[in-house]
């Protein structure tokens, strides 16, 4: 086994920092020349001259619509996957389409260090129930465990009854797949009395860890922690825990990826503790993906996790960021709230309120003032109209009374009514 897959990362934050952007600038000295489209999408950016979040921070951020565009026009990969990654390797379509090629090597999802901080360790047996057919899910953890030294039952998703029979005859002492397959998989097995207790650690992903479900696998025996993970990128970041299983708070960063929270619909980073949008920028050299937008909400946590590991935490998943929304026929998008907000320095924090008066839509721009600051109504009236096309009206709120939650428009239509 390969202890690159099982350490825990132990790094004075700002080593981590200075050695992740060092080798950003490697990568990208290599990737750039290979990848004409990667290096047009940037903006033929100088990788000498990324040595810190704000130089990567004026890069675009790369968003499902726009890969998807590149794809499109440049299948299947948009030119932006190594064409060494693509000899003698699986190809995967996720909903869109989206097409994703495996990375390169073991673990090519970087699977293996949230497994191992989730109990699993060589020569367990892992009952794998993530689909193994056209998405990578499966294959994710699957090459995790694999790397890991475990041995690994790929099940794939449903059929439980069968599910259920080869658990009982395997006996193995792990599971991975989404949260609530596994009480499937244990009420059946009680159903038809049927043995599951080897099982005592689970990975679960693709889905809400409710804490009224960890707490039922708690009662039956089994720790289980989770991993927030996507088909683009592999595992970003995933749950550690103390000695009686239980889990710290937050989800730590993996190696290999550089994590912003920006502002949904823009590429400017928000302060630590805000709620925006969760963009990656990750070291794979097969298919190196520079800010994604990965599309969901989460939020940098402070301080370090109690398990000793160094790497930055985040919330978690906390919803999604794209907020377009249709108003009077039109659609207003997160991005053009950010332009009225650059416009007007006096603003710290806003978000475009959508309500029904009668039979009319109406908007309402929420502004919390910055420090200090006394912005003007009329004018911020005005940029609100140039820019979204539609008038709407500015309500000047208390510094810190909106919620951060990461919405930038909130539609509190009644559709129901």
């Amino acid at each position: 086994m390969n202890s690159h897959f099982d350490d825990r990362e132990t790094r004075a934050p700002e080593i981590r920092e200075r050695d992740t952007f060092e080798n950003l600038r490697a990568l990208l000295e290599r990737s750039l020349e290979r990848l004409p489209a990667l290096d047009a999408w940037l903006g033929n950016p100088d990788p000498a001259a990324l040595t810190d979040r704000a130089a990567l921070a004026a890069l675009p951020v790369l968003r499902k619509p726009d890969l998807m565009e590149m794809q499109d026009a440049n299948p299947p990969f948009g030119g932006l996957a190594d064409p060494d990654a693509l000899k003698g390797n699986r190809v995967f379509m996720s909903p869109g389409p989206v097409w994703e090629p495996q990375g390169l090597g073991a673990d090519p999802w970087a699977a293996a260090r949230a497994l191992f901080a989730a109990g699993f360790r060589a020569g367990d047996i892992v009952h794998n129930s993530l689909a193994y057919h056209m998405t990578p899910g499966g294959f994710i953890l699957d090459e995790g465990a694999r790397a890991l030294g475990c041995l690994v039952f790929p099940a794939g998703a449903g059929n439980t009854e069968a599910q259920v029979d080869a658990a009982a005859r395997l006996k193995p002492s792990g599971y991975t797949g989404t949260p609530d397959y596994l009480k499937v998989i244990l009420e059946k097995a009680d159903e038809l009395g049927r043995d599951l207790a080897s099982i005592r650690r689970a990975l679960v992903s693709g889905g809400a860890l409710f804490p009224s479900l960890r707490h039922y696998y708690a009662d039956r025996g089994v720790s289980v922690l989770q991993c927030y993970a996507t088909a683009d990128l592999g595992v970003i970041a995933y749950e550690s825990a103390d000695a009686s299983g239980a889990p710290y708070p937050g989800m730590i960063v993996n190696e290999d990826m550089i994590v912003e929270i920006v502002r949904p619909g823009t590429r400017d980073p928000v302060p630590d503790g805000e709620v925006g949008e969760l963009v990656i920028t990750t070291l794979n050299p097969g298919y190196p993906l520079v800010r994604f937008g990965t599309g969901d909400l989460s939020a940098i946590m402070p301080g370090l996790s109690p398990c000793g590991r160094t790497g930055p935490r985040i919330q978690g998943w906390m919803g999604r960021a794209d907020q377009r929304t249709k108003v009077k026929g039109m659609f207003v998008d997160p991005k053009q709230v950010s332009e009225v907000i650059k416009a007007h320095p006096g603003i710290a924090r806003a978000r475009l309120v959508v309500g029904r008066s009668g039979d009319a839509d109406v908007m309402t721009l929420m502004v919390e003032p910055a420090p200090g600051a006394t912005p003007d109504q009329g004018a911020i009236e005005a940029t609100l109209a140039a820019t979204l096309k539609l008038r709407g009206t500015v309500e000047i709120t208390p510094h810190g009374s909106l919620p951060n939650d990461g919405k930038v428009i909130a539609d509190e239509r009644d559709y129901s009514a």
